[in-house]
């Protein structure tokens, strides 16, 4: 059998970064893809799906620290979906995916590669330059 999601698309906000009661770090994103294609009458129609991911580790701290809301990213995983119950006490259920891989696919016009940074991810992929840290 087989669960693997691949998606490439545009974070819609700054990633969410927490802490599992352990101290792993965990960041949620939330990424755009969109598609385009013509109906039968000839119109064009756009539609945007939102992906909720989850990243976990060393890979989710860089993800807080070097994306930013509109970033381009390659997200390589797998379904899960989650119960959960609301404020009534109602089951809830969420399906995102389980992020084993991000790639920032975002180039800056400094120079080439000038935003890799000088050092790889976990995964051996160049990774861009930090930006600023957040408060709080």
């Amino acid at each position: 059998m087989l669960n693997k999601v691949m998606i490439i698309g545009r974070l819609g906000r700054d990633p969410e970064l927490r802490y599992t009661q352990s101290g792993s770090p965990v960041a949620t994103l939330n990424v755009a893809t969109d598609e385009s294609y013509m109906d039968r009458d000839g119109n064009k129609v756009e539609r945007t799906e939102w992906h909720r991911v989850s990243v976990f580790q060393r890979q989710a701290e860089n993800c807080a620290n070097f994306l930013t809301k509109g970033s381009l990213v390659y997200v390589e995983g797998s379904l899960q979906t989650r119960k959960w119950q609301d404020q009534n006490g109602q089951d809830r259920y969420t399906t995102e995916i389980k992020a084993q891989r991000v790639q920032f696919l975002d180039r800056r016009s400094d120079g080439p590669r000038a935003d890799m940074g000088g050092y790889e991810d976990d995964y051996g992929a160049p990774a861009p330059a930090p930006r600023a840290p957040r408060g709080g």
